[in-house]
């Protein structure tokens, strides 16, 4: 944790301390009621998606009164799960939720791309959680930029339309090619831009790097890596580069620009299986590493990143993918690092998916996580489902996790 984080937490810490004590003096609470626990250390995260607006706003074209109104349930809803930070989808698909010299106002905030949705949310957003005590992390998409691959429907200013060249299409989507030097560049001053324009506490990247692989499509980038490729013979190793120099960058530049703002990234959950690197876990399922180029494990080891946080969307027991063999894995590979380890969790299947029916599911993965110290928190996918399939999941995860003052 570094120092100014440190500071909002030990800020926030002895205000919820200074609280209980009054509680206890009046007599509201025992003295060994839950309020009255030392506040946990721990990062108790949720992301609220904006792409085809998963959690917020709930659907394009609110008033900026309803969409201010939304938000501040959702965060509410945070404060109720004793939740302390929030990852919030600001960049979804090469736009922008405030007002950005680079590129467009989303789509997804007014139904129209470029149209100014009279406020600027990013700010709001940022203020309401500090608000409550809340961390917020700015989650930003690198190189999606639709997701569709039809270039007249973006706005005639837009970037990918001023330079065709940066793009391809891939599986009926449109991206900012990965291997073009001037694309990273541009990826990251977008995302500086709000880095240093807002007060926020991370920056936070997902897990599409190069688009997922779809069955007999080949990505087209061919052209550039004959262009941009030397010294390399593979391209998968040039791809996996292209990543590391993002993702290296961006280290570098965040921490330049504002040393107290945490960068990290949430991968897909599988590095490699053992059976292709001894190194790998004992999994069976699709590899980050091979499959969308993202060797998470280098980023963790170099120190590229203050926290990691793999998506570990599969249950316990799961026949190619088992949480309970996971969780070791990620904790042997941030140990003996400064990188924090954050589970991030598929409250999205709770109660619905196969393997995922019983509501006790979401608890029992915090519990075995105790089982491992190098686990620093847990963040949910997403907030809709909070309060909505994983309620009854939620409430568990409250009552035997979360007692202690966030």
């Amino acid at each position: 944790m570094n120092r100014e984080q440190g500071v909002r937490r030990i800020r926030a810490d002895v205000l919820c301390l200074a609280l209980a004590s009054v509680a206890v003096l009046l007599g509201l609470i025992g003295t060994g009621g839950a309020a009255a626990q030392s506040p946990t250390t721990a990062l108790r995260g949720m992301w609220i998606g904006a792409v085809h607006n998963i959690d917020w706003p709930s659907r394009p074209g609110l008033t900026p009164q309803q969409q201010r109104t939304e938000y501040r349930a959702l965060l509410d809803q945070a404060v109720d799960h004793r939740l302390n930070a929030v990852f919030v989808q600001v960049r979804p698909t090469a736009d922008a939720f405030w007002p950005s010299p680079r590129e467009p106002w989303s789509h997804w905030l007014t139904g129209e791309q470029g149209r100014d949705p009279g406020y600027d949310p990013l700010r709001f957003m940022v203020d309401e959680a500090h608000r409550r005590g809340l961390e917020f992390h700015a989650w930003f998409n690198p190189y999606r930029v639709s997701t569709h691959a039809d270039p007249s429907r973006l706005v005639p200013e837009h970037p990918a339309r001023q330079h065709p060249e940066w793009t391809f299409e891939y599986d009926g989507q449109l991206y900012y090619d990965p291997g073009l030097p001037e694309v990273r560049e541009f990826v990251t001053g977008a995302i500086m831009h709000a880095v240093r324009g807002y007060d926020i506490d991370g920056v936070h990247l997902d897990d599409y790097f190069y688009p997922y692989p779809a069955d007999g499509v080949e990505i087209p980038d061919r052209d550039t890596f004959a262009r941009h490729g030397g010294g390399f013979t593979d391209i998968a190793d040039w791809r996996r580069h292209n990543v590391d120099q993002l993702v290296s960058t961006l280290d570098r530049e965040v921490h330049a620009a504002k040393p107290g703002v945490r960068f990290g990234i949430s991968p897909f959950g599988i590095w490699r299986n053992e059976s292709s690197d001894p190194a790998g876990s004992a999994t069976s399922g699709l590899e980050s590493y091979s499959a969308i180029y993202a060797d998470s494990r280098k980023w963790v080891r170099e120190g590229w990143v203050d926290y990691i946080a793999p998506q570990l969307y599969w249950y316990i027991g799961h026949p190619a993918a088992d949480y309970a063999a996971l969780v070791p894995w990620w904790h042997r590979t941030v140990e003996g690092t400064d990188v924090e380890l954050y589970v991030g969790q598929a409250a999205h299947r709770a109660g619905s998916s196969p393997g995922w029916t019983d509501p006790g599911e979401l608890s029992a993965h915090l519990t075995l996580n105790r089982d491992h110290p190098g686990v620093s928190g847990d963040i949910f996918f997403s907030a809709t489902s909070l309060r909505t399939n994983a309620a009854e999941a939620m409430d568990r995860v409250v009552a035997e996790h979360y007692q202690q003052v966030r």
